[in-house]
């Protein structure tokens, strides 16, 4: 088999590669009457969200990490005229319009435009004023979606490209996402994934794909090593899907165990990365908060599923998994009960470390960013207001595909 590009053994190797998105016109169409539905909290403001996330690309490039973006992968990779038809019969099939006439009326007007259009549209949507005026036949679907803006909806969360995919060893997990608001997202992936070149799909293993029926999402997947993953069982991440990928790394892979780790089903900590990240060789940031409550699982290769063997604690399990004789798990908020919570809600512990002992956090969280900085870790610091009104950080906005070896 011919060597790969994705390689990601760990969760602190220096980062040479990395996939984002830059927000665009999808978070222009959130409303206050569907932000539930298009799992917000708050509706950002787009000129200044885009200025943060320029300087978090930039900080990255500065660095030497080279960053791709979502939109122009996809678009190079529906180039061919098949794909293509291909890419726009699967959105519309996402995008459960419910009326035949109107799917291929929709149909014809995205096979009229580029890739680069095409692909806006799949991710900002298409607002009913988007199309045309063409004389048709009304169906109910249409009589009871009369006030619903879209015929397809917008992705503001695509900006969070960890959850979609996760880069594990030389192979890609393409990840079932828990809410259908974000399977297109996963679908974007899979075309990227199969048929642009950069990502070498015949030398790309595949851990896990979006057509699977158990959830897992990358915020909860965290690569300890070259031999260990740690996964957060959570709101969003299933515990049968864990140990399917678990299986598969452990009969495909280098993946020797897998640290799954229980925490409380709640939106504040959706996934593992929202309460604890790694940081350095043996130091990892920790939200206070929930540190009495995690419950750690050491999945081992077993005769017919993995082997679970309950840990004593967090702190046993990460000595254990990564043979260390001591681990530092860091308190986020600086000591103080308050503001640690405060500043987990604007994710102090969603680092992103792009070299051992060097993390890009948001600049709001002072007292965390001060605990880390007297704990020997360089903080590079990003303005992030705007950005973490969608309940994400750094890390969540970033989709490692290239580390370092350790």
């Amino acid at each position: 088999m011919k060597e790969g590009f994705l390689n990601v053994t760990s969760e602190i190797g220096n980062l040479k590669a990395v996939l984002l998105h830059r927000p665009g016109k999808e978070l222009e169409r959130l409303t206050p009457e569907y932000l539930h539905e298009l799992l917000f909290d708050d509706i950002p403001w787009l000129k200044k969200m885009q200025k943060e996330h320029d300087e978090f690309a930039r900080q990255m490039e500065a660095r030497g990490t080279k960053v791709y973006y979502y939109e122009e992968l996809l678009a190079e990779a529906i180039e061919d005229q098949h794909i293509r038809q291909l890419f726009i019969s699967d959105v519309i099939k996402n995008s459960n319009i419910a009326n035949l006439q109107l799917e291929r009326i929709i149909e014809e007007y995205l096979q009229t435009l580029k890739p680069e259009a095409i692909v806006e549209i799949a991710i900002a949507g298409l607002h009913k004023t988007d199309l045309p005026e063409i004389e048709r036949e009304l169906h109910l679907v249409d009589h009871i979606k009369k006030s619903y803006p879209f015929y397809i909806n917008p992705l503001p969360n695509l900006y969070f490209t960890r959850d979609p995919g996760v880069v594990i060893g030389n192979g890609l997990s393409i990840n079932k996402m828990k809410t259908p608001a974000r399977d297109r997202e996963t679908m974007f992936l899979e075309y990227i994934y199969r048929y642009h070149p950069l990502f070498k799909k015949e030398s790309t293993p595949l851990w896990y794909d979006y057509k699977e029926t158990f959830s897992i999402e990358g915020g909860d997947v965290l690569v300890l090593s070259d031999s260990v993953v740690a996964i957060g069982c959570s709101e969003r991440t299933s515990a049968r899907g864990i140990e399917i990928l678990s299986e598969r790394l452990f009969e495909n892979s280098n993946i020797k165990q897998v640290l799954a780790i229980h925490i409380p089903f709640t939106r504040a900590y959706m996934h593992l990365d929202t309460v604890f990240t790694m940081i350095d060789y043996d130091k990892f940031t920790i939200y206070p908060g929930v540190e009495g409550l995690l419950k750690a699982y050491q999945l081992t290769p077993g005769k017919t599923v993995p082997k679970v063997e309950p840990m004593e604690s967090l702190n046993v399990a990460l000595k254990k998994a990564l043979k260390l004789p001591a681990v530092d798990l860091i308190q986020s908020g600086g000591g103080d009960e308050i503001t640690a919570a405060r500043e987990q809600w604007n994710d102090s512990t969603n680092t992103l470390a792009l070299a051992p002992g060097r993390v890009v956090t948001y600049n709001r969280n002072e007292a965390s960013n001060e605990t880390l900085r007297n704990h020997g870790i360089e903080v590079v610091e990003i303005e992030g207001s705007e950005l973490v009104r969608g309940r994400g950080g750094p890390r969540c906005m970033s989709m490692p595909l290239v580390r370092e070896g350790l």
